[in-house]
């Protein structure tokens, strides 16, 4: 489980269609911590000194980003939360729901505003002013609609993350707020779909 607050920007050393290194400043990791790249919960199966060998699966290769990344590319790291850690951002499990595709990025002098398009897998889970994870970063919705959905970025965030290296067209991983996918279950089991009732019945608000 994450947070969305990035850690470090590591460098890829060498990555195939299975496993991938990466070279970092972080300290603390050993064999078996999950560790998110760009989002995606990876296990660490080699710790090296300044580096970690992490495996993946042939369907995170399918619906993530991560067979784009090449050697030297950047990634967003952050390690797994510990019992005593803070939640500073929003609960991410690291389970990548799809990639969405950068339209614009527009520099706003204090902030930068991107906006997304995705399939409706992803927006049907969003909700403006809620929780989204874009590359493993905790964000939030100012705008939504069924192909997309726009972000405003602050300068801490921009000049800490991979977002800085970003350009139209690009791709990015995208995980929802897990809490969006509880309600829609419940919904579908005990309702025709999510009402006021239904919400505070089930006491989410």
């Amino acid at each position: 489980m994450f947070t969305g607050l990035i850690e470090d920007i590591g460098i890829v050393k060498k990555i195939s269609s299975s496993k991938i290194e990466v070279e970092t400043k972080l300290e603390g990791i050993s064999k078996g911590d999950s560790i998110s790249v760009n989002g995606v919960c990876l296990t660490a199966v080699i710790v090296n000194k300044n580096s970690f060998i992490a495996d993946y699966s042939p369907n995170t290769d399918k619906i993530t980003t991560l067979s784009k990344l090449k050697q030297n590319s950047n990634v967003n790291l952050e390690r797994a939360l510990t019992m005593s850690s803070r939640l500073g951002g929003h609960i991410v499990s690291g389970h990548v729901d799809g990639t969405a595709k950068i339209e614009t990025i527009e520099n706003l002098k204090n902030f930068y505003k991107i906006i997304f398009s995705c399939k409706y897998n992803i927006t049907s889970h969003c909700v403006e002013k809620g929780s989204v994870a874009v590359d493993g970063i905790s964000l939030t919705i100012s705008s939504l609609s069924s192909s997309g959905f726009e972000i405003f970025v602050i300068p801490e965030t921009f000049n800490n993350t991979i977002v800085q290296f970003k350009k139209i067209g690009d791709e990015v991983n995208i995980e929802t707020d897990i809490l969006a996918k509880y309600i829609e279950k419940i919904a579908d089991k005990k309702t025709n779909g999510i009402s006021l009732e239904m919400l505070k019945g089930n006491g989410f608000i």
